[in-house]
């Protein structure tokens, strides 16, 4: 079988080492991908979001399955587009239709989805540009911190959490009508703030049957100890300690099956990744935001536990037969460490060598930001550069191997 991957972070380095060890495989190709993703699988350097490249590769190098690692080209309507195209008909896409992919693209299409089906999230409502003042009497009324939240996609900067009425009021402004953050603020959900916990969990359906796999929590913060500026994430481990089957079976029943079976109701086709973000408050799991793929940096400590062939799991889900197949999850812990360049998550540089990554002996690389310069070297080509993967009996002894590959790193 031959499978192309789109993108070239963490996450679709991950995809792609789990799809390279089936049987299945014939050929594998990602684009852009990165040096990780050459070391076993061809690189096709194009823009995730040019669809027209993207069929021209797929019929050239006979792809029969695409897997969507990126929210972008998901929300722009791929799935649609191999759908409407006569010499794609046949090629199987893992990702959800344009109205599917409205999880993550629109946060007030989310908040009112969760609505209909009676899916637990944050009390919210929704402003134009027009409604600023609406929008301020209503923060009046509500106790803060604020949550103000861009509506469409705005690189994971578009939530906003603040203590200060005047400070939210300010900052409403300028999203809505400053477009702080260009068309993704044209709506601005402003919600009441949950106190909990968080935890990732990620979902495979086929559009009526789906797999849970392994619940995953990452870390935003720079600085250890849970300091400093919020980033892309900074780590994740796997599973969750918190989340028990007396937890994880209130998320399938209020959330998972809801969700799964509201997109069924409403004839949205979904074939695809679920990433739900969920807050546990007291006992009970909230939704905190839908996204339609899989999430980064836990996709490299969520893929490493999985232990069965991740392309006949993908098979079954472009087949519609989720029901035919079984999920193995390994019993370790994963944990992954992210190393970064120098100044991120603000300015920083590219361009500088890495070396020692033959080195790393108990844990797993998986490139994030990296490429290869005109002498065939690993080089940094972005802010996220590597993440340092490993599993253990428990997240401490899989978090102790992790830094020990990261010590051999420079």
């Amino acid at each position: 079988m031959n499978i192309l991957v789109l993108g070239s972070g963490g996450r679709e380095h991950a995809l792609a080492w789990k799809l390279h060890q089936s049987h299945s495989i014939e050929n594998l190709f990602v684009a852009p991908g990165n040096a990780g993703t050459a070391e076993f699988a061809e690189n096709i350097p194009l823009d995730v979001s040019d669809f027209e490249a993207i069929r021209e590769v797929v019929l050239s190098r006979g792809v029969h399955l695409v897997l969507v690692g990126p929210e972008v080209p998901l929300v722009l309507g791929i799935q649609d587009y191999f759908k409407s195209t006569p010499s794609l008909t046949d090629i199987a896409l893992i990702g959800p239709s344009k109205a599917g992919a409205q999880l993550e693209g629109s946060k007030e299409f989310a908040k009112k989805f969760m609505e209909r089906h009676g899916i637990p999230t944050a009390a919210y409502r929704s402003f134009g540009k027009s409604d600023v003042e609406q929008a301020y009497r209503f923060l009046e009324t509500i106790p803060p911190p604020y949550v103000l939240k861009a509506d469409g996609l705005a690189a994971g900067k578009g939530v906003l959490i603040l203590n200060e009425i005047q400070e939210a009021k300010s900052a409403l402004r300028e999203m809505l009508v400053e477009a702080k953050f260009g068309a993704a603020s044209s709506r601005v959900v402003i919600e009441a703030f949950l106190s909990g916990i968080e935890l990732s969990c990620f979902v495979l359906t086929d559009g009526k049957d789906y797999k849970i796999l392994p619940t995953a929590k990452d870390y935003k913060r720079i600085g250890e100890g849970d300091t400093g500026l919020n980033t892309g994430g900074m780590g994740a481990v796997s599973p969750v300690g918190f989340a028990d089957a007396v937890f994880m079976e209130k998320v399938e029943s209020r959330i998972i099956k809801p969700t799964v079976e509201g997109l069924r109701k409403e004839k949205i086709p979904y074939s695809g990744f679920i990433f739900i973000g969920l807050i546990k408050v007291g006992d009970d799991p909230f939704v905190i935001e839908y996204n339609v793929r899989m999430g980064d940096p836990e996709t490299e400590v969520v893929i490493p536990r999985i232990q069965t062939d991740l392309v006949e799991l993908l098979r079954a889900t472009a087949g519609g037969t989720h029901k035919e197949t079984d999920l193995v999850i390994r019993k370790e812990a994963a944990a992954t460490v992210m190393m970064v360049s120098g100044g991120y998550p603000e300015a920083y540089q590219k361009g500088h060598a890495i070396r020692g990554l033959e080195s790393v002996k108990e844990a797993m690389v998986f490139h994030a930001g990296t490429q290869k310069d005109s002498n065939g070297d690993v080089v940094t080509s972005g802010g996220r550069v590597l993440a340092v993967t490993a599993l253990g009996a428990n997240f401490k002894d899989s978090l102790r191997k992790a830094y020990a590959g990261v010590s051999e790193i420079e």
